[in-house]
């Protein structure tokens, strides 16, 4: 009767075989990749108004202090006058879910919006 050894030697000298090819693959520098990191910021939004002759000076000045933040009077009316003298002006920047409620906002009071772009 034969013993099974044999096979048993085989399969630990095969394990011993591919242990140390795998060893060798690990060692070699091509194989080891460092992680690159990478780091990316949301992409900002232009919130704009658009001039038309529906709205006063008033109410687009009370619009944009209502619901831009940080937005003064002084500051609203130099956008108000920028609106009327070159038909648009950049009301708020920034993240584009607080762009998309200060647009839907201002166009709810009537004011006429641009689309949402990137900044």
């Amino acid at each position: 009767m034969q013993r099974p050894i044999s096979l048993t030697a085989t399969s630990s000298a095969t394990s011993r075989a591919t242990a140390s090819t795998s060893a060798a693959a690990s060692a070699a520098p091509t194989a080891v990749r460092e992680r690159q990191r990478s780091v990316q910021t949301y992409p900002n939004f232009k919130v704009v108004v658009l001039d038309d002759d529906v709205n006063t000076f008033q109410h687009v000045v009370e619009c944009l202090v209502r619901f831009i933040p940080g937005m003064g009077p002084e500051r609203a009316w130099e956008l108000a006058h920028r609106i009327d003298g070159e038909g648009s002006a950049v009301v708020w920047c920034g993240p584009q879910e607080q762009a998309e409620l200060y647009h839907q906002q201002l166009g709810a009071e009537g004011l006429t919006m641009a689309p949402l772009e990137p900044a």
